[in-house]
């Protein structure tokens, strides 16, 4: 029994309008990526450029401040040397060293006392903390620098106040942070890259679907017009034919009947259509019950009996376990008069077809073998294909290729598995394996 599912005609190519259409959805969803990506990045980028900046100014706040604090700590220490006869206040500044800062102490009036010599920027901030007991301030200063500090007052243990001020550049530091921010930068540049070419990569396979499916659109309706015009040809030759001149009423009575043959060709075709255009619109209802399979299939196996007689093919069920499964009755019906069908349909005149329905606890599983002409290994991966006919019978059977495409959509409606194979002598055995059995007192009453 050789399968009939696909026209066998090369499909159509994609048009330039499609193509296009398609590379621009691909455009699309990769600049979608992209974007999404880079505008995640921005954001963490500025929340981490505010972070880093609010950190970097109090982590910068509180070393100045605690250089004051080193300063006062100094002076005290230095008071109390004096009280014994040692060194002064003003030569704890000299004594202190605070990598990257300049440290100065100064009176109340903002008089540098160590060092003597302090930016009027350094002294307007002394008189500033003098009046307030701190104070902070930035500036620029020559050669392009930019210089922060902080003054505090303090009073010594024998009474005396002073100004502790400590000064730092901060273009050193923001030369640090900025190479930070830069390497972040980088970084991210590295990282919306790699993300542009994923998401393009991810496009493509996203995109893949769709082509997919116009492909598959377009070869339907190629070789869906190619079936349908093949009858409609024939009808109207035909018709031609007949009125190029009268003719007596037997001669009209047989162009009828050849028509009668034609027309019901045409209507089986579109009727195949619909279904399968339903199947694919997910138009079709679906209404599972539980059912006995081997009841369905010898009602199925009567009814092709008569097809069978008239090329005097014998159909015999060699086995019909009870098998009960959850399936819509309708359709399983007609999945097994399609396999039915192509088994009659393929098989030699004066031959036979076995059928089988066998139970088991995994599951059930009907089983059809002929003894035709068989499948090609070619032709094995296209015979669920709609519109396929192998070259060994086409032509030699009606039929558009239809049948199995519709038979593998009832397979799938009911989550079995539906398989071809050559049989074990000669012919072709389909095995369709439904899902795990429904005890049988659950059957519908």
């Amino acid at each position: 029994m050789t399968r009939a599912s696909g026209a066998g005609a090369g499909a159509p190519r994609p048009t330039a309008a499609a193509t296009l259409a398609l590379r621009r959805l691909r455009l699309r969803v990769t600049a979608w990526y992209a974007g999404t990506f880079a505008i995640v990045l921005a954001t963490l980028g500025a929340l981490l450029f505010a972070a880093l900046a609010h950190d970097v100014s109090v982590e910068l706040g509180s070393s100045l401040r605690a250089a004051t604090k080193e300063i006062a700590s100094a002076a005290e220490r230095r008071e109390q040397e004096r009280a014994a006869g040692g060194a002064a206040a003003i030569d704890a500044v000299e004594e202190l060293h605070i990598p990257d800062r300049q440290l100065y102490l100064l009176d109340l009036r903002g008089h540098p006392l160590s060092p003597t010599v302090a930016d009027s920027q350094v002294r307007a901030l002394a008189l500033s903390a003098a009046t307030s007991g701190s104070a902070t301030k930035r500036w620029d200063a020559p050669n392009d620098l930019t210089l922060q500090a902080y003054a505090e007052t303090f009073t010594t243990s024998i009474g005396a106040r002073y100004v502790a001020a400590a000064v730092v550049n901060r273009d050193s530091i923001d030369d640090r942070y900025q190479m930070l921010l830069a390497l972040a930068g980088v970084l991210g540049a590295i990282g919306l890259a790699l993300v542009a070419t994923g998401g393009w990569f991810l496009a493509q396979k996203s995109v893949a679907p769709v082509e997919r499916s116009m492909e598959q659109m377009r070869r339907f309706m190629a070789d869906a017009a190619h079936e349908l015009r093949t009858p409609v040809a024939v009808i109207r030759s035909r018709v031609d034919v007949t009125l190029e001149r009268p003719r007596d009423a037997e001669a009209y009575e047989a162009t009828l009947a050849e028509l009668r043959e034609e027309i019901e060709r045409l209507a089986a075709l579109v009727n195949d259509l619909f279904t399968l255009a339903r199947a694919d619109a997910d138009e079709r209802p679906f209404a599972p019950v539980s059912v006995q399979l081997d009841e369905i299939v010898l009602g199925a196996v009567t009814t092709a009996g008569w097809i069978g007689a008239r090329r005097s093919i014998a159909l015999t069920v060699t086995e019909a376990d009870e098998a009960v499964i959850e399936g819509d009755p309708s359709l399983l019906r007609q999945l097994v008069l399609i396999l039915l069908d192509n088994a009659i349909k393929f098989s030699e005149e004066g031959g036979a077809v076995t059928i089988g329905v066998r139970a088991s606890e995994g599951g059930a599983s009907l089983i059809i073998e002929d003894n035709g002409v068989g499948i090609a290994e070619a032709d094995l991966p296209h015979v669920f294909d709609r519109f396929y006919r192998a070259d060994a019978v086409r032509g030699a059977t009606s039929g558009a290729g239809l049948g199995l495409a519709i038979a593998r959509w009832i397979a799938d409606s009911h989550r079995a598995r539906i398989a071809l194979e050559p049989a074990p002598v000669r012919g072709t055995q389909v095995t369709v394996t439904f899902p795990v059995l429904v005890k049988p007192a659950a059957i519908d009453q």
